[in-house]
């Protein structure tokens, strides 16, 4: 069963995260790199004011420590520190970003049949792709009300404050799915309604004031639906092969003489 399991999980995961990434390569990738071309801009105008105004002679230069956390075009911050590394772009960027989805598309894999064995629910593709949609909505629907997907260049809260937000909403969403889903008793469904709505209620942490991005509104709104629909399509697939490939190697354990 174990080895079933794992081999279920690698395989349905890599298959279903190499057609995501390529689904990436010609949806969210080209938002992400427009999105790019704004913030830097934006680090090239602060950094230019920092010079200008020299550190420590007004609130130009200190903004500048803040913002320029990737560094100019030279790899260098205002303040001379060198910026953290990262892919190029092309094929280095490519082969990390697709490596990043297929390991997330083994996560949901093994996330997905962990919860159909514990559940003990038949492992088909019609019931991976239901668990699937749940997962869908709890990890990726629910928090986007609070805090939709962003693209570089967008001021956000910290960081810190708005993973424990998702994290509190993923699982208040799961357990409110499985209450409404899996139970027969009103009270408990109630329950469940209450549990779904109480992280909205306290809601997601946003910055105390307003602050410019020189990002269009139209970018940002469409990288946020198209994040959405390929997180969406990464799970409905890895949920498909998950139950695709549960069946065909217990088909072949079958047909194995004992």
């Amino acid at each position: 069963m174990i080895t079933r399991v794992l081999a279920v999980g690698l395989l349905a995961g890599l298959i279903a995260g190499l057609c995501v990434a390529v689904l990436q390569t010609f949806t969210t990738t080209p938002l992400i790199l427009k999105a790019e071309v704004f913030e830097k801009a934006d680090a090239a105008k602060v950094e230019g004011a920092s010079l200008w105004y020299g550190p420590g002679r007004g609130t130009v230069a200190s903004e500048a420590r803040v913002i320029l956390v990737h560094g100019d075009a030279h790899g260098a911050t205002a303040e001379g520190a060198e910026e953290e590394w990262e892919p190029q772009d092309g094929l280095e960027r490519t082969l990390y970003a697709s490596t990043a989805t297929i390991a997330t598309a083994i996560g949901f894999a093994f996330l997905l049949l962990a919860g159909l064995l514990v559940a003990g629910d038949p492992i088909d593709e019609r019931r991976a792709i239901g668990w699937a949609a749940a997962g869908f909505v709890a990890t990726g629907l629910a928090p986007a009300l609070g805090l939709s997907p962003e693209v570089p260049g967008m001021a956000a809260a910290d960081l810190a404050g708005r993973q424990q937000w998702w994290f509190a909403t993923a699982a208040a969403t799961a357990v409110g799915l499985w209450l409404i889903l899996r139970t027969d008793s009103i009270s408990l469904r109630l329950l469940a309604v209450v549990i779904l709505v109480a992280p909205h209620v306290w809601g997601a942490p946003h910055l105390a004031e307003a602050h410019a991005s020189s990002v269009p509104a139209h970018l940002a709104a469409q990288f946020a639906a198209t994040s959405l629909a390929v997180q969406a399509t990464l799970w409905l697939l890895t949920g498909f092969f998950v139950g695709f490939v549960w069946r065909r190697l217990g088909a072949g354990n079958v047909s194995q003489p004992a």
